[in-house]
C-alpha cells in the first residue's frame, strides 16, 4: 500500500528522519508542493499563498523556523503576521520536529479572535461546545441535556447537536428547539445543527433558525467527496448563511470539523501521512473565515491513532497546526471505547490544551455522548479547568452567568425541571 513506511520503525529512525527534515528549506515546499492531479485542495492551497506574508521567513530551513517560533522575542502578532504565507505542509513539517511543549509554547502566543453573539478566542478564556445529542433527536431529551450544561456554565462558543438522522424535518425542528432556549433564556451564544451542509442549505430555504453551518472537511477532493461535499457547496452555504441577517455584520458564519486518519480510512490521502492531510483541511477551513474549527482527535480509533498517547500528541498538533495557520482552533477531546485509552489521557490532554491556549473544547453529559458512543470531556472537566485554570469563558456569556449566578453559591436561575417546564419548545 502507498503509505506504508511513512512512519519510522523506531526512536532512532524517527530522530534521523527530523534531522533531515529540519534541513528542508521552508521554499522546497513551494517548489515541490505535494501535487495532487485535478485536485481542488491541492489548488486552493497554492492559490492562498501570500509571498508578502511569507517573506520574513522564506529564508529559513524548518528547523531555522522552528527557533524562529520558540524565539522569546517572536511574538503572537509576529506569528500571525505570517499565517497567509505557509503552507499547510510547512506547518506540519515544523510541528514534527517540535515536543509536546514545544507545541503548547507556540500556540499560546497566538491569539484568533472570532465574534457572532459572543466573543471567542481572548486570550486567558476558554469557550465551551454544549453538545446536547439524544439517540432519538427527541426534543425534550435535547432540552434537559443542553440546561444541565448551562446550568454547569457550558455552552458559551456554540449549543451544537449531532442529529442522528439527516432528514430536513429534524435538522429544522432541532434549530427550532435550539433557538428557543437561546432566545427565551436570552443567552449571548450561538446554535448549530451539525447535519450536512446540503440539508442545511434546504433548511435556509425553508426559513429555519440556522446561525451557524456546519461540515466536515478534510485534506483532498477525493475525501471531501467521501463526505459529500465539495467546495463549491461551501461557498454556496457560506452565502445563504450570511444572508440570513441573524448575525452582526462581520460575524464569523461557519463551523468546521476535522480529524487525523479520515482522509486515510477513505484511501484519499494519496500516499501522505494523516498528520500533513489533516493539516491541509485548514486549508478548506480557513477560507471561509469560521466561527469555530475542531479536530476531533480520538474518533475514529486506534486503527488511526493507536493509545492514549498518541491523541494525545494528535491534539497538541493539530492544535498548533490550526492555530499557526491563522484559525479559531478547538478539539474534541475524546476516544473510541475500543482504543487503548481512558479518561485520565483525556485530563492531560485537556489541561495542556489549556495551557496552550485552545479557543474551545467539546463537552456532553458525563463525558458520555450516548448518540455518537464516545467518551469526551464532561461539563465537569471544563468546570475543572476554569477553577485550577483560572480560565473563564466568553466576556458576554461570563456576564450571563453572572446575572443568573451561575457558578456561585446563590444561583438564581431555577433549577433544570423548573427552566424546562417554562421553556416553549416547538412540537416533535
Amino acid at each position: 500500500m502507498p503509505w506504508r513506511g511513512l512512519a519510522a520503525d523506531g526512536p532512532l529512525e524517527r530522530i534521523a528522519a527530523q534531522y533531515c527534515l529540519a534541513d528542508v528549506a521552508l521554499a522546497d515546499f513551494l517548489a515541490d508542493v505535494m501535487q495532487v492531479e485535478g485536485d481542488g485542495v491541492t489548488a486552493l492551497i497554492l492559490d492562498q499563498h501570500d509571498p508578502a506574508a511569507f517573506a520574513p521567513v522564506a529564508a529559513m530551513t524548518v528547523g531555522d523556523f522552528r527557533d524562529w517560533l520558540l524565539n522569546p522575542a517572536t511574538t503572537g502578532e509576529d506569528i500571525a503576521a505570517i499565517a497567509w504565507g505557509l503552507t499547510p505542509e510547512m506547518a506540519a513539517a515544523v510541528s514534527k520536529i517540535m515536543r509536546a511543549q514545544d507545541l503548547i509554547a507556540v500556540a499560546a502566543k497566538i491569539e484568533v479572535v472570532t465574534r457572532f453573539r459572543s466573543t471567542l478566542g481572548l486570550r486567558g478564556r476558554l469557550s465551551t461546545r454544549n453538545q446536547p445529542n439524544h439517540p432519538t433527536d427527541d426534543s425534550r431529551g435535547i432540552a434537559v441535556s443542553a440546561l444541565d450544561g448551562l446550568l454547569m456554565g457550558a455552552g458559551d462558543a456554540v449549543i451544537g447537536v449531532n442529529p442522528a438522522t439527516d432528514s430536513l424535518p429534524d435538522y429544522i425542528r432541532i434549530c427550532e428547539v435550539l433557538d428557543a432556549i437561546r432566545s427565551q433564556l436570552a443567552i449571548p451564544t450561538q446554535t448549530c445543527c451539525l447535519g450536512h451542509v446540503t440539508t442545511a442549505l434546504a433548511a435556509m430555504s425553508a426559513g429555519a433558525p440556522v446561525d451557524l453551518v456546519f461540515q466536515s472537511v478534510a485534506g483532498s477532493d477525493k475525501a471531501n467527496t467521501g463526505f459529500g461535499v465539495t467546495l463549491a457547496m461551501l461557498d454556496e452555504a457560506a452565502d445563504a448563511v450570511a444572508g440570513l441577517g441573524r448575525a452582526p455584520k462581520g460575524a464569523n458564519l461557519m463551523y468546521f470539523e476535522t480529524g487525523q486518519g479520515a482522509a486515510l480510512s477513505a484511501d484519499a490521502h494519496h500516499g501522505m501521512d494523516q498528520q500533513t492531510m489533516e493539516t491541509r483541511a485548514y486549508a478548506v477551513a480557513r477560507r471561509y473565515r469560521p466561527l469555530l474549527v475542531n479536530t476531533v482527535v480520538g474518533f475514529i480509533g486506534p486503527e488511526y491513532l493507536a493509545d492514549g498517547k498518541q491523541i494525545i500528541r494528535a491534539g497538541l498538533e493539530d492544535h498548533f497546526c490550526g492555530k499557526l495557520l491563522g484559525l479559531p482552533m478547538g478539539v474534541d477531546v475524546c476516544y473510541t471505547n475500543h482504543s487503548y485509552a481512558d479518561q485520565e489521557d483525556m485530563d492531560i490532554l485537556l489541561t495542556a490544551l489549556a495551557a496552550a491556549g485552545v479557543n474551545f473544547v467539546i463537552t456532553v453529559p458525563g463525558g458520555d455522548d450516548i448518540m455518537l458512543n464516545y467518551q469526551a470531556l464532561s461539563f465537569h472537566d471544563a468546570g475543572f479547568i476554569r477553577q485550577t485554570l483560572g480560565r473563564p469563558p466568553a466576556p458576554e456569556f461570563e456576564s450571563w452567568m453572572a446575572q443568573h449566578g451561575i457558578g456561585a453559591a446563590d444561583i438564581s436561575l431555577p433549577g433544570l425541571d423548573v427552566v424546562l417546564a417554562q421553556l416553549r419548545l416547538p412540537a416533535a
